[in-house]
C-alpha cells in the first residue's frame, strides 16, 4: 500500500512531511485515477482500465530508475531519540532483523500500530461498499460514483496535507480532536445517508479526517519504532494492511447479516469507538507507571 522512506532519505525529524508526500500520491490517484478507471469500465469495458494502469506504469518505472538513489547515507550518530521534535536516530549502526524485531516488545509502538489498524480498518469499511451505500442508500445514480470518489479524494489529499504539518511537532493536536470527529461523522453519515445532500458532503469531511489521522499515526508508527529504522515502515505498513483486510470483512459480514448498506457506516463507527478506546486505556496505563516509577 505505501511504505515510510527509508533511513536517511529524508531528515529524521521530518517524517510526518515525508508520510505525507507518500500518501498524497494514493489521494490523487484516488481523485484522478479511480474516477478515471470507472469511467473507462463504463465506456470500454473494465479491461480497459487495466491497459490504463500498465501505460501508466512505464514513466513510473522511469521516474523510479532516475529519482531513487542507488544507496541511502548512514544516519549520523546522536543521542536524541527518534520522537517528534527529536534530534535525528540514534546512531548509524548496521541493521540486524532480529534487534529491530525487538522493537515490537515497546507497548507504544504496539498500541500505535493497533490504533492505526482500527482507524485504516474504519475507512476501508465504508470505503470497499462506497458505491452501494451512494447509490442505493443515498439515492445517486451510478454515473455520478466518479464524482463521488474525487469528492472523496479530494478530501483525503486535505487531511494527508494537514497531516503533514502537523505530525512532526504537535501530533496530538490533530489526533485527539481528529479522532473524536472522526467518530461523530461516521454516526452522522450513517444517520444521514439516505439524503444525498448531506451523504455527499460527509464523503468530503470523513475523506479528510480518515487521511489525517491515519497519516499522522503511521507517522507516530514510525517514530515508535526508532529501534527498527529499516523494519519500522514495513511495521507501520502490515498494520494499514492488516485494516484494509478486516474493516471491510466487518462491514461485509454486516451487510451479509441482512442489516442493509448502511451497516458499513456504523461498522466505521464502531472501528473508531475501539480504536479510542483503546487509546484512552494505553494512555491511561502509561500515567500510571509513570506515576508509579
Amino acid at each position: 500500500m505505501l511504505w515510510p522512506p527509508p533511513p536517511g532519505l529524508v531528515p529524521a525529524d521530518a517524517k510526518g512531511r515525508a508520510v505525507s508526500v507518500l500518501i498524497s500520491g494514493i489521494t490523487l490517484s484516488i481523485v484522478a485515477g479511480v474516477p478515471a478507471g470507472a469511467v473507462l469500465g463504463q465506456l470500454w469495458g473494465w479491461r480497459a482500465a487495466f491497459w490504463a494502469v500498465a501505460l501508466v506504469c512505464v514513466p513510473v518505472v522511469l521516474a523510479i530508475v532516475r529519482s531513487i538513489p542507488a544507496s541511502i547515507p548512514a544516519r549520523a550518530p546522536s543521542s536524541a531519540g527518534d520522537v517528534p521534535g527529536a534530534g535525528p536516530g540514534t546512531g548509524a549502526e548496521a541493521p540486524s532483523a532480529r534487534r529491530e524485531l525487538r522493537a515490537l516488545r515497546r507497548p507504544r509502538l504496539l498500541v500505535t500500530l493497533a490504533v492505526a489498524a482500527l482507524a485504516n480498518a474504519a475507512t476501508f469499511a465504508t470505503f470497499a461498499f462506497l458505491a452501494p451505500v451512494m447509490t442505493d442508500v443515498a439515492g445517486f445514480a451510478e454515473h455520478w460514483m466518479p464524482v463521488v470518489l474525487v469528492v472523496f479524494g479530494v478530501g483525503s489529499f486535505a487531511g494527508v496535507t494537514l497531516s503533514g504539518r502537523m505530525a512532526d511537532r504537535r501530533p496530538m493536536r490533530l489526533l485527539v480532536p481528529g479522532g473524536a470527529a472522526l467518530l461523530v461523522g461516521w454516526a452522522a453519515f450513517a444517520l444521514g445517508a439516505g439524503y444525498g445532500p448531506v451523504a455527499l458532503p460527509l464523503v468530503l469531511v470523513q475523506g479528510m479526517l480518515s487521511f489525517a489521522v491515519g497519516s499522522t499515526l503511521i507517522t507516530l508508527a514510525v517514530y515508535a519504532a526508532s529501534e527498527a529504522p529499516t523494519l519500522g515502515g514495513s511495521y507501520a505498513t502490515a498494520a494499514l494492511n492488516v485494516g484494509a483486510a478486516i474493516g471491510p470483512g466487518i462491514a461485509g459480514a454486516a451487510i451479509g447479516a441482512g442489516l442493509g448498506y448502511r451497516s458499513a457506516l456504523w461498522s466505521s463507527a464502531l472501528l473508531v469507538a475501539v480504536a479510542l478506546v483503546v487509546a484512552a486505556v494505553a494512555r491511561a496505563a502509561e500515567v500510571r507507571r509513570t506515576a508509579v516509577s
